[in-house]
Parts: C-alpha cells; structure tokens; sequence
C-alpha cells in the first residue's frame, strides 16, 4: 500500500467484496479483489494503520479531479455538519485510500474507505471501492 504521488486518472472499477465490515470485524477487514486481468487478491485493511488521508487527493495535491471521484462513486459531497471531515467522503465518515499494484499484470489500483463511529456503539469500515488507476507521467 502506497500513497499516490502524480496526477492520475480514475479508470474501471473493479469487483471487491465484502465492502462493509461492523465493530469487532473493522479491526481485521479482509476483502477479496478481483483484478481486470482475472487475478484475486486479498486486500487487508487496518483502521489507523491502513491507508492515506483522502483530501490529499482531491484537496492538497490535487491529483485526481472532484469531477473524477463524484462521477466514478469513490466518495460524496459531505453534509455540512460533518464538513471537518473533509469535503467528500464516505458515509459521512474519516475517508481514506491507498494504491495498489496487480501481482500479475501490474495495473496500478486506488481503494478508498471509510472509517468511522456511526453511531454510539456502533463502527463501520466502508470500502467504497477499488478503481483502475492511470497516472500521467511527470515530464
């Protein structure tokens, strides 16, 4: 898991189930990802270990367009009373991403989840989804 560095492009998105993990469970999420190529992978993500703040994409880098990620389904516009979260997110929720590589044909891939207390008791890791990544080179 890495963090994306260069303006990209967001492509397909790809099948990854199961996508939403409650409590005790979002602390060992374990996700199955299949890869355009037919290669399955098994994502693990772990709240305040995995991933990468989100509005870095969006927001302080600016690497991938709000138009991009509103039109493909990563994140939403968030309600204004959870704005401190940043302006998209999921589920209203701490928003997060990371890029992965396929093991066999190399495609470069952006996750992103949220985590987050719902509601009093109650914690959810929503994987949001997994896209194609195309980044522009930097010359």
């Amino acid at each position: 898991m890495e963090a994306i560095t260069t303006t990209s492009r967001v492509g397909d998105q790809l099948l990854c189930r199961p996508t939403v993990f409650y409590n005790d469970a979002c602390f060992s999420a374990e996700t199955n990802l299949q890869c355009s190529c037919g290669n399955e992978e098994q994502l693990s993500i772990t709240p305040y270990e995995s991933g990468f703040p989100f509005a870095q994409v969006y927001h302080f880098q600016q690497l991938i367009s709000t138009s991009q990620l509103l039109a493909r389904g990563m994140a939403k516009e968030t309600a204004p009373f959870y704005q401190h979260f940043g302006a998209y997110t999921v589920n209203n929720l701490p928003t997060f991403y990371f890029k992965t590589v396929c093991d066999q044909c190399h495609q470069k891939r952006i996750t992103v989840f949220s985590f987050g207390e719902q509601q009093p008791g109650l914690e959810v890791l929503t994987i949001s989804g997994t896209w194609k990544l195309e980044e522009e080179s930097s010359n």
